[in-house]
């Protein structure tokens, strides 16, 4: 008889981990070629409507664990290539937490001096993250909104001279996007059926710059945006008044407060306005604060997947999307960050760092190393 071999032996790899333990075939020199190249995972049935296919693009595989990470790296590589920015300079920028942390991040490794303007409600773990990674918090209050903290930025740039990095301006932001983001998502579904891609938008730039990609090669994808019921800045129709680099001059009329933290600030960005304003939109969808929340617990609790208010937010609306759409549809959501940004928000309100009664119970089933009661 032949002798069989080890490899012949091992049991043949299930589809979909064929390329366990192939590595990156190749090395990085520093930790900012990591980022992008995230994947697309498929929802099981649990959540997906039957007969329709959802993907969601998992952003927190970047580095820094959210989307925003690709938008520091095109700020800072745009301001590198014009020659704005030189060694031992100062970087200021406004923001709700992961463009600051994938800003503080970008900072750290080339060398950058970092200060980070955000206001006062957003969660305290992104503060604490930034000034882990060497940046300097400046803290606004809750009054003035996310106007608020883009003004105070604007004025520490002009006082101190530093790079102000217009974040919600800069034609980088969506182009990062389009190089990227949109070119990902094209190359993962080529030759595969794709019928919508659904996100939000903060900045705008994901929506703009993969929109774009997406409307220029698949133009049979229909592009799907979604923001907060409580904020509906774009469904309003409501134009901003700017001043003459882009900025807003003031909050929308139509904001309201709601806990998507990343999504829809107290005015619409520009590179919001023009993506939208380029692109238009197939499908809209407003999300319900409850059902963003409850939709980001549901993706822990059936897929395993560990993201925040604002990946519950685009998995909310696919899943609208998906229940309207034709039998055998395919969706694509955007989950642009990581559940650790939240932990002190109230998607993790109902999780206590105490033994519920079931756990106390499991505990009690055997005699050894029992907690006191009073715990």
């Amino acid at each position: 008889l032949k002798p069989v071999s080890a490899t012949n032996m091992a049991a043949k790899p299930a589809k979909g981990i064929f390329d366990r333990g192939h590595g990156r075939n190749r090395l990085f020199d520093n930790i900012t070629e990591t980022i992008g190249n995230t994947p697309c995972v498929k929802l099981n049935d649990r959540m997906a409507p039957k007969g329709r296919t959802i993907y969601v693009k998992l952003e927190y595989f970047n580095p820094l664990g959210s989307v925003k990470d690709r938008l520091a790296i095109g700020i800072v590589e745009q301001a590198e290539k014009e020659g704005r920015l030189k060694p031992g300079d100062t970087l200021v920028e406004a923001t709700s937490g992961n463009t600051g942390i994938g800003l503080a991040m970008l900072c750290a490794q080339r060398g950058y001096k970092c200060v980070l303007v955000m206001a006062e409600p957003f969660s305290v773990e992104r503060r604490k993250l930034m000034r882990f990674l060497g940046a300097r918090v400046i803290l606004t209050p809750k009054s003035g909104k996310g106007t608020g903290m883009v003004e105070k930025a604007r004025e520490l740039a002009a006082e101190h001279g530093w790079l102000l990095c217009h974040q919600f301006e800069t034609p980088a932001n969506a182009k990062i996007h389009y190089d990227t983001t949109g070119q990902e998502i094209l190359n993962d579904f080529e030759g595969t059926r794709l019928d919508y891609f659904v996100t939000g938008y903060g900045t705008g730039g994901t929506y703009a710059g993969a929109g774009k990609a997406l409307r220029e090669k698949r133009p049979e994808v229909k592009l799907c945006l979604a923001e907060p019921a409580d904020a509906p800045l774009v469904a309003s129709g409501h134009k901003m008044e700017r001043r003459p680099d882009g900025s807003a001059e003031g909050s929308h009329p139509a904001f309201r407060p709601h806990p998507i933290q990343g999504w829809t600030p107290d005015f619409l960005a520009k590179v919001a306005e023009d993506g939208v304003k380029e692109l238009g939109f197939d499908e809209y969808v407003p999300i319900p604060s409850g059902g963003a929340i409850e939709m980001a617990m549901m993706l822990c609790t059936t897929q395993g997947i560990f993201t925040g208010i604002s990946g519950g937010a685009s998995t909310w609306a696919a899943i609208e999307i998906a229940k309207k759409a034709p039998e055998g549809s395919v969706v694509l959501a955007m989950i642009a960050d990581t559940a650790e940004r939240y932990l002190s928000t109230p998607l993790f309100s109902q999780v206590s760092a105490s033994m519920n009664e079931e756990e106390s119970a499991i505990s009690k089933s055997t005699p050894s190393y029992q907690m006191p009661d009073d715990d």
